[in-house]
This record gives structure tokens, C-alpha cells and sequence, in this order.
């Protein structure tokens, strides 16, 4: 069995807290792709599982072997890291025979497995070629090659990817994935990019500032967003600060720059002047020609699934096209608001043009003044 514990993991470096109080359960054959801008503590928490650091405090099983303690060649672990690290003295099949040599595995026994995992990973003609010879897509399938060819319990990888183009990393996450679902082995991924992690991962667990602020499955943290935090994280949103003017049956009511009173409702006790902050999703706004549009005047409308429908009246100040999508960034009585659409669905709107923006009420969602999340309804 491979499956991981962290038990409240702390790492220090001096009076600075890298790693404080992450604690998971990773399922054995699972892919866990450890998310989070730079400095929030997702490589030295990968490094912890390797063996490459200690921890300050807390432990790490693997199965039902505490490896806390035990150096990085005790612990049935590889690693892919970031430059690849191949031996520019050895051909490719010496690099990927190497770990095999380290376990004292007979030379053509070795060889036979480094060629097989070559072949695996779409590189088997080039095991006689010098590896400073090969392209960075090709270095990074020779060290996958070379980790897996171990037959590890975890393979870790610490942002593999991160130095190859766009179109070369997209295709190596689709196969990243095929081999993932081949070799059935539990994979630990470190990325600082989200398109990434959404593409890889069965679940994705998001740090910031040393913690793991979020773990579940992609759908779950995009659609579920813990907190301000993941969910400006996680995608390009409109942030709107609001303030609750007054309280209703079915919540509260927020004056924003937007609307004089939008609806949100919830269940949970917001007073009077406190201050929230909205999302609001490009993908939930619809919008359409408005020339003589004007706003939803204060209350909210009805509409037939039982939410609420809420509009108000911009004029696009840029038309931005970005390949497959048409991003309309829109002025709203001072404020800016973005609207962004599929080439086919983005209409014919030029910069200047005045249009009328809608969303339903449910599909906004809200965050307290220290970022955490307001629960809607039910």
C-alpha cells in the first residue's frame, strides 16, 4: 500500500514558518497535485515526503511504515524535479538504468526494465543518445522514465513542467495522466499553475502561506471555494466590495458600486455595515446589446427556478481577443467589470458599445472582511 499521512507537518528555517500544521490523507494509486503560488510551502512539504527535509514537528506514514525519521534512500520514493537532473556523462538508458544500479538490480535485467520504461514514455530509440543532446520535453520523459523505472510507491514531482512551453507542457500532462492511470502508482505533483492541476489531478490540495488551506477534487474547490483566497486563486473573477445595508428574510441586502441592493442569501448572521466582498464570475454574466437599457431598480427579480435575476448597464471600454476566447472589460458607472466568451458565443460588440450585464443571484458568491466564505442558503 502507498497511501500517505501527513500528521500536522511544521517545517522552520530559523524564525521563518515554511510548512504549519498540514495535515492529509493521500489514497494509495491517487494523484494529488499540491497547488499554490510561489513561498506558500508546497515544495518543502513535497521535500518533507522525499526525505530531502526533516520536519520541525508532525510525521508522515507511508502505508504503515513511519518514515518521518528515515533518510530519503530508506523510503521506496522518487522524485522528478524541476531541471530534470540527468547525468550529462551517461547515455539516456545509463540515466534511467542508474536508480536500478542503485538497488543492485544484475546489469541486463537493468537494462531491459530502463528500455521498457524508455518505450513507455515514447523515447525507446534514443537510449544510446546523449540526454544534452535531447529537447526539454525529451530530458523531462527521460527522468520520468528514470523514476519510474524503480517501480517506486510515491512518485513525487516538483513542478516538472514548468520549463517547457505552453503546447509541450499540455501535451505532457495528457500523458503525465495516461501514465499515471497505467502504472497505478500514487503520484504527489507541485504546481504553481492551475490549468495544470485541473488537467492532472483527482483531488487538488491548495496552500498558501505555509498552510493547506483546501483539499478536494477539482469540481469540488473550483464550484465549493473555501475562502477570498482560493477562489481569486483558482481563476480570473470580479471582485466587488459591498457593505450590508439591511437585513431580510431570506438574508441580507449589499449596497455595491454596482447595484444599490443585491440579495444574498444565507442563513448566516451579517450586521449592519459590515463589509463583504462579491464574486463575480465571468462565466456566470451573460450580456446583450442595451441602448436604452437601464439598471434593475433596487429589488431583485424573480425567475422561474427560484433564484433571482440581477442586471446592470456598462459600456465596453476594450474588446481583448485571446485565441479561443473574447474577453469585453466594461465600465459600470466607474467601476470595471469583465466579461469573458467562447469566439462563437462572444457576439459583435466593439469598444463603446453600451450593454446590459445579467447573473442570477445564486450564482454570486461572498466573502466575509478576514476572506472566508458566506454560505448561501440551503
Amino acid at each position: 500500500m502507498a497511501t500517505i499521512e501527513l500528521n500536522s507537518l511544521e517545517k522552520r528555517y530559523g524564525d521563518t514558518l515554511a510548512v504549519e500544521d498540514v495535515s492529509a490523507t493521500i489514497a494509495d494509486g491517487e494523484l494529488l497535485c499540491l497547488l499554490g503560488p510561489s513561498g506558500s510551502g508546497k515544495s518543502t512539504t513535497l521535500r518533507m515526503i522525499a526525505g530531502l527535509e526533516s520536519p520541525t514537528d508532525g510525521g508522515i506514514h507511508v502505508g504503515d511504515e513511519d518514515v518521518t525519521d528515515q533518510p530519503a534512500y530508506e523510503r521506496n520514493t522518487a522524485t522528478v524535479f524541476q531541471d530534470w537532473a540527468l547525468f550529462p556523462h551517461k547515455t539516456v538508458l545509463e540515466n534511467v538504468a542508474f536508480g536500478l544500479k542503485m538497488h543492485g538490480v544484475p546489469k541486463e535485467e537493468r537494462r531491459e526494465r530502463a528500455q521498457k520504461m524508455l518505450e513507455r514514455v515514447e523515447m525507446g530509440d534514443y537510449g544510446d543518445q546523449d540526454p544534452t543532446n535531447l529537447s526539454g520535453g525529451q530530458k523531462q520523459r527521460v527522468a520520468l522514465a528514470r523514476s519510474l523505472a524503480v517501480e517506486p510507491d510515491v512518485l513525487l514531482l516538483d513542478e516538472p513542467l514548468s520549463n517547457l512551453d505552453k503546447r509541450l507542457s499540455e501535451d505532457m500532462q495528457i500523458e503525465l495522466r495516461e501514465i499515471h492511470e497505467d502504472v497505478e502508482t500514487t503520484f504527489v505533483h507541485v504546481t504553481h499553475d492551475q490549468d495544470e492541476a485541473f488537467t492532472l489531478a483527482d483531488r487538488i490540495g491548495i496552500m498558501a502561506d505555509g498552510e493547506l488551506v483546501q483539499i478536494g477534487d477539482p469540481h469540488e474547490v473550483y464550484e465549493n471555494p473555501k475562502n477570498r483566497f482560493v477562489e481569486g486563486f483558482l481563476g480570473d473573477t470580479n471582485f466587488v466590495s459591498g457593505e450590508v445595508t439591511e437585513t431580510t428574510a431570506n438574508g441580507v441586502r449589499v449596497a455595491t458600486e454596482l447595484e444599490e441592493a443585491l440579495e444574498i442569501s444565507t442563513d448566516e448572521t451579517l450586521d449592519e455595515g459590515e463589509q463583504v466582498t462579491l464574486s463575480l464570475r465571468p462565466e456566470v454574466l451573460s450580456i446583450e446589446p442595451a441602448p436604452d437599457a437601464t439598471p434593475v431598480a433596487n429589488e431583485a427579480q424573480p425567475i422561474a427556478d427560484g433564484g433571482s435575476q440581477t442586471a446592470t448597464v456598462g459600456t465596453i471600454e476594450n474588446v481583448i481577443y485571446r485565441g479561443s476566447t473574447v474577453r469585453y472589460a466594461v465600465d459600470v458607472d466607474g467601476s470595471s467589470l469583465f466579461v469573458e466568451r467562447s469566439v462563437a458565443d462572444a457576439g459583435s460588440f466593439d469598444a463603446g458599445d453600451e450593454i446590459r450585464i445579467e447573473w442570477d443571484e445564486t450564482d454570486v458568491l461572498a466573502f466575509r472582511e478576514d476572506g472566508s466564505r458566506i454560505e448561501h442558503r440551503g
